[in-house]
Protein backbone atom coordinates (compact mmCIF):
# COMPACT_ATOMS: atom_id res chain seq x y z
CA UNK A 1 0.00 0.00 0.00
CA UNK A 2 1.54 3.48 -0.88
CA UNK A 3 1.06 6.06 1.76
CA UNK A 4 0.57 9.08 -1.31
CA UNK A 5 -0.33 12.72 0.48
CA UNK A 6 -1.66 15.20 -2.28
CA UNK A 7 -1.25 18.41 -1.14
CA UNK A 8 -3.93 21.26 -2.17
CA UNK A 9 -1.13 24.18 -2.49
CA UNK A 10 2.42 24.50 -3.60
CA UNK A 11 4.20 27.52 -2.83
CA UNK A 12 6.46 28.66 -5.21
CA UNK A 13 9.97 31.28 -3.97
CA UNK A 14 10.34 34.22 -6.30
CA UNK A 15 13.08 32.31 -8.22
CA UNK A 16 10.20 29.66 -9.93
CA UNK A 17 7.76 32.44 -10.34
CA UNK A 18 10.53 34.29 -12.52
CA UNK A 19 10.63 31.23 -14.18
CA UNK A 20 6.86 30.75 -14.99
CA UNK A 21 6.05 34.19 -15.45
CA UNK A 22 9.28 35.17 -17.39
CA UNK A 23 8.87 38.47 -15.52
CA UNK A 24 11.82 39.51 -13.92
CA UNK A 25 11.87 40.12 -10.24
CA UNK A 26 11.67 43.57 -10.48
CA UNK A 27 8.44 43.76 -12.12
CA UNK A 28 7.24 40.94 -10.04
CA UNK A 29 7.71 43.32 -7.05
CA UNK A 30 6.21 46.33 -9.00
CA UNK A 31 3.40 44.60 -10.21
CA UNK A 32 2.41 43.58 -6.42
CA UNK A 33 2.78 47.47 -4.95
CA UNK A 34 0.24 49.78 -5.23
CA UNK A 35 2.10 52.94 -6.05
CA UNK A 36 3.62 51.44 -8.71
CA UNK A 37 2.70 52.13 -12.20
CA UNK A 38 3.26 48.93 -13.39
CA UNK A 39 0.30 47.78 -10.12
CA UNK A 40 -1.60 44.78 -11.42
CA UNK A 41 -4.63 44.11 -9.33
CA UNK A 42 -5.16 40.91 -10.82
CA UNK A 43 -1.45 39.64 -10.46
CA UNK A 44 -1.34 37.02 -7.10
CA UNK A 45 -0.25 38.50 -3.70
CA UNK A 46 2.42 36.56 -2.16
CA UNK A 47 2.06 35.22 1.22
CA UNK A 48 4.54 35.60 4.13
CA UNK A 49 5.83 32.52 5.70
CA UNK A 50 8.10 33.92 7.56
CA UNK A 51 9.59 37.24 8.64
CA UNK A 52 11.98 37.40 5.73
CA UNK A 53 10.01 34.80 3.35
CA UNK A 54 7.36 35.25 1.06
CA UNK A 55 5.85 32.85 -1.56
CA UNK A 56 2.88 32.43 -4.07
CA UNK A 57 0.29 29.98 -4.29
CA UNK A 58 1.15 28.05 -7.20
CA UNK A 59 -2.55 27.80 -8.83
CA UNK A 60 -2.78 31.49 -8.72
CA UNK A 61 0.27 32.06 -10.76
CA UNK A 62 -1.22 29.58 -13.06
CA UNK A 63 -4.93 30.76 -13.05
CA UNK A 64 -3.39 34.52 -13.85
CA UNK A 65 -0.91 33.32 -16.61
CA UNK A 66 -4.42 31.49 -17.81
CA UNK A 67 -6.27 34.93 -17.91
CA UNK A 68 -3.72 36.30 -19.62
CA UNK A 69 -4.17 33.73 -22.28
CA UNK A 70 -7.70 34.34 -22.33
CA UNK A 71 -7.12 38.00 -23.16
CA UNK A 72 -5.04 37.11 -25.97
CA UNK A 73 -7.66 35.07 -27.15
CA UNK A 74 -10.56 37.87 -26.93
CA UNK A 75 -8.20 40.38 -28.47
CA UNK A 76 -8.33 38.98 -31.65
Amino acid sequence: MTNLVEYQYRILNIKAVIEITALSRSTIYEMINPKSNYYDANFPKPIHLTQNRVGWVSQEIYDWLESKIAQRSEAH
